[in-house]
């Protein structure tokens, strides 16, 4: 008879550096993100958006045609800054 001892712990811990490796992975994917993507990401609806931080001059973004485009590594960077700078 077979008898196979799982310690969980480790399981847990290997479960967690395999999601934390698929995640970064799977937002490395994205170059830029536009304006549906933003408001996802910071669950901020257009309106506030455009009130809290869109016209920060720190704030990179270009309109292509009629859509706006964020890079996706540097809008991360901004809004770890912003929400950092934001009063308690």
């Amino acid at each position: 008879m077979l008898s196979i001892n799982i310690d969980e712990k480790q399981v847990r811990e290997l479960l967690k550096a395999k999601i934390a490796e698929f995640l970064k992975e799977a937002d490395a994917e994205y170059v830029f993100w536009d304006a549906s993507e933003l408001k996802r990401r910071t669950c901020m609806s257009w309106n506030f958006i455009q009130e809290q931080f869109f016209f920060d001059p720190r704030f990179s973004k270009r309109k292509v045609g009629s859509k706006w485009y964020f890079p996706a590594k540097e809008t991360r960077e901004f809004l770890g800054k912003w929400l950092l700078e934001q009063p308690k």
